[in-house]
C-alpha cells in the first residue's frame, strides 16, 4: 500500500471512530446549542442542561465546548444559525424551546445527531417518525406542553367561571401558534365560552394588548407557551395584576413571578435530560437507540397571594389538586 493511500484510508477510519475515543486523541468536542429564544430567557435552564452533561461525565470548557446560538424570538433566523452550526462543525446539536430548532437542524443535517426539547408532539410536528424509535440522527425530550393547553383552559375556567369571553395571547411568528388556536376552539366550545385570539410579537405590543382586554369584553387571559415570552414573564403577570385579569400560564416560573396559575411539566429536568442524551451521545450511543423522553409528571401551581388580590376563591377541590401553593 502506499504511503498516500494508507494516510487516506487512516483519515477515513479516524473519523468514523466514537467521539470519546476522538477525545483522547487530544481534541474535545463541541455541542451546538440552538435556541429559539434569547440567552437571557434561560438563564435558569442552561445550568440545568449542564448538569445533564456533567452526569454523563462531561464538563464545559474541561472535556467539551459549547457553541450556542440563540434566535431571540425570530424564527426565521434558525435555519441560518443551524447551518451555521453544521459549519462550524459541531459534534451534536442541541436544539431546544420549540419544535422549530429541531426541525431547522434536522433540515441542515443528517449526520450530526441533533437532541431536541420541546412543548409539542415531536412525531406531529415531524421531528421524528416514532416516540420509541425515533430514527435517524434524532431523538430528544417532549414535555408535551401544546397539548396541556385545553387543561389550562379548564383550570382558568374553574378559577374565573364568570367569565364568558377568554382571550388566547399568543406569538404570531411561532409556527406553532395557529395549531394551538384550532387546538383550543373545541375545549372553548365544551365549556361554554367565546375565544378571542390576541397576538404580540413584542414586548412593546404586549401593553396594547392588555389595554384592550376590558373594550373587548374579555374576561380572563390564557397565555400560549412560547419561548419567546418567557423573558417578559414579570412585565406579562404585572400587565395582567395592572388590568385584574386571571390568567393562566405553563412553566412554573410564571406562576413564581405573580402569575395566578400554572400547569406544565418540569421544564428544568427537560434541559437536564437534554444533557443527559446528548453526553449519551458523545460516547458512542446512537440517537436512533434512545426513545423520545416523555413527562410522568404535570404539577399545577396556584399563586394565593395573587387570586386574593384578584378577590378570587379557589375552589377546595383545585387547592387539594395543587402540587405547590404560594402565598
Amino acid at each position: 500500500m502506499r504511503r498516500r493511500e494508507f494516510i487516506t484510508l487512516l483519515g477515513g477510519a479516524a473519523a468514523a471512530w466514537p467521539l470519546a475515543v476522538r477525545g483522547q486523541q487530544g481534541a474535545i468536542p463541541v455541542i451546538g446549542f440552538l435556541h429559539s429564544g434569547s440567552r437571557e430567557s434561560v438563564s435558569q435552564d442552561v445550568p440545568n442542561f449542564r448538569q445533564g452533561l456533567d452526569e454523563t461525565g462531561f464538563v464545559e470548557g474541561r472535556n467539551v465546548a459549547i457553541e450556542y446560538r440563540w434566535a431571540d424570538g425570530q424564527y426565521d433566523r434558525l435555519p441560518a444559525l443551524a447551518a451555521d452550526l453544521v459549519r462550524y462543525p459541531v459534534a451534536v446539536i442541541a436544539a431546544c424551546a420549540t419544535s422549530a430548532p429541531g426541525l431547522a437542524a434536522k433540515t441542515a443535517t443528517s449526520v450530526i445527531p441533533i437532541v431536541f426539547q420541546t412543548g409539542a408532539d415531536p412525531v406531529l410536528d415531524g421531528l421524528v417518525t416514532s416516540m420509541n424509535r425515533p430514527g435517524g440522527n434524532i431523538t430528544g425530550v417532549t414535555r408535551l406542553s401544546v397539548t396541556l393547553a385545553p387543561k389550562r383552559l379548564e383550570l382558568l375556567h374553574e378559577l374565573a367561571p364568570r367569565a364568558s369571553t377568554i382571550g388566547l395571547l399568543i406569538n404570531p411568528t411561532n409556527p406553532r401558534s395557529r395549531l394551538v388556536v384550532q387546538q383550543m376552539e373545541q375545549p372553548a366550545r365544551a365549556l361554554g365560552v367565546s375565544l378571542h385570539v390576541l397576538e404580540a410579537a413584542t414586548e412593546g405590543e404586549l401593553d396594547s394588548v392588555f389595554a384592550s382586554l376590558g373594550q373587548m369584553g374579555i374576561g380572563a387571559l390564557l397565555v400560549a407557551q412560547e419561548p419567546s415570552y418567557f423573558r417578559w414573564r414579570e412585565r406579562i403577570t404585572a400587565l395582567a395584576a395592572r388590568h385584574a385579569i386571571p390568567a393562566t400560564y405553563g412553566q412554573r416560573d410564571y406562576a413564581v413571578a405573580g402569575g395566578l396559575v400554572s400547569y406544565d411539566a418540569s421544564v428544568s429536568d427537560s434541559y437536564r435530560q437534554v444533557g443527559v442524551y446528548v453526553g449519551r451521545i458523545l460516547k458512542g450511543v446512537k440517537p436512533a437507540d434512545l426513545p423520545v423522553m416523555q413527562p410522568i409528571k404535570f404539577e399545577i401551581i396556584i399563586n394565593l397571594k395573587t387570586a386574593k388580590s384578584l378577590g378570587l376563591e379557589i375552589p377546595d377541590k383545585l387547592l387539594a389538586r395543587a402540587d405547590e401553593v404560594i402565598e
